[in-house]
């Protein structure tokens, strides 16, 4: 049974997180503006605590569950929920344990355990990820905190998409990035109940389209061979997410790795912003999409900044 995330829950999520996250800027630039013929406006969670997002959505599950009393909570991340999940619980007084791929980047691994947190490594597939942490819960008696798949982790995400209209006019579209969903969830809840008119879109790696192929097909895909350079996006769609997305009219765009690249680097060359690959494929859709988002106002969700710096 899927409880209802809605506005209301969003607002809730709002006022409960503030005094444990930041207001992040919304930015523009000029010549990206002259470049793609459009109103682009930039919600930079690269700046928010822990790096991403995720701080928004892990806090706000994290306070509903009351009071520590010495209790562990449990995820599984490629590195951006594992790191917020981490910064939460040692704010809020939980323990925690972290189950991440084997191949993940040293930057996120490391700040995770700077953050006081265990960290247990699997492969580098997702069922051998769940395998994982079905042991450590078992082992553990921890409280799972799904990176997606949770009504209190979406309602926190939407607040992203809620601070956003509030810094800016009324927009035209607005995108964020898709992996399990979890963050587009709660935009597209919090832009269209605020906004009916207004277009969501998922942006989507061409090599991780599970989601694209999801809402094409009206069933949940599972997730492609782990190959894309955007690496939270490498999960999949769950029934939770998929009913949201189908529920408020989300739009799956894809881009090419190439255009992934050149996004992160155009975010870099001229707003001197670090952005990862998952943060910067909102971009990448407008790169690859040009004359859908012509001449319109839009609201792009970079959703993280934690790059290793070798690799970037």
């Amino acid at each position: 049974m899927i409880r209802l995330v809605d506005l209301d829950t969003i607002r809730q999520a709002y006022r409960r997180i503030q005094p444990y996250v930041h207001t992040t800027p919304v930015l523009t630039n000029s010549s990206i503006n002259r470049l793609f013929d459009a109103n682009i406006f930039f919600k930079c969670e690269n700046f928010q605590k822990a790096g991403a997002f995720k701080a928004r959505g892990a806090n706000n599950a994290v306070i509903l569950l009351g009071r520590a009393s010495g209790r562990r909570v449990v995820t599984h991340s490629s590195g951006n929920h594992g790191q917020a999940l981490a910064f939460a619980a040692a704010t809020h007084g939980f323990q925690c344990t972290v189950v991440m791929p084997s191949t993940s980047q040293t930057v996120k691994v490391d700040a995770i355990r700077e953050y006081g947190a265990d960290i247990v490594f699997s492969e580098n597939t997702l069922d051998d990820r769940l395998q994982t942490l079905n042991k450590v819960l078992e082992r553990t008696g921890g409280i799972l905190i799904h990176p997606y798949d949770n009504d209190d982790v979406i309602s926190g995400q939407g607040t992203a998409a809620l601070e956003m209209l509030h810094q800016t006019r009324r927009l035209d579209a607005i995108i964020a990035p898709v992996g399990g969903g979890g963050l587009m969830s709660g935009t597209a809840i919090a832009a269209r109940s605020i906004y009916p008119g207004i277009e969501a879109f998922g942006a989507e790696p061409a090599l991780a389209n599970d989601a694209f192929i999801s809402m094409q097909q009206g069933v949940v895909q599972p997730p492609n061979p782990p190959i894309t350079i955007a690496d939270g996006l490498r999960t999949a769609l769950c029934e939770r997410t998929f009913h949201y997305l189908t529920q408020h009219g989300v739009s799956i765009l894809t881009c090419s790795e190439e255009s992934i690249r050149n996004a992160q680097r155009l975010l870099f060359e001229r707003m001197k912003i670090v952005v990862e690959a998952s943060g910067a494929v909102g971009l990448a859709i407008v790169s690859d999409n040009r004359e859908k988002f012509r001449r319109r106002r839009v609201g792009v969700i970079l959703s993280g900044g934690n790059c290793d710096i070798t690799s970037l």
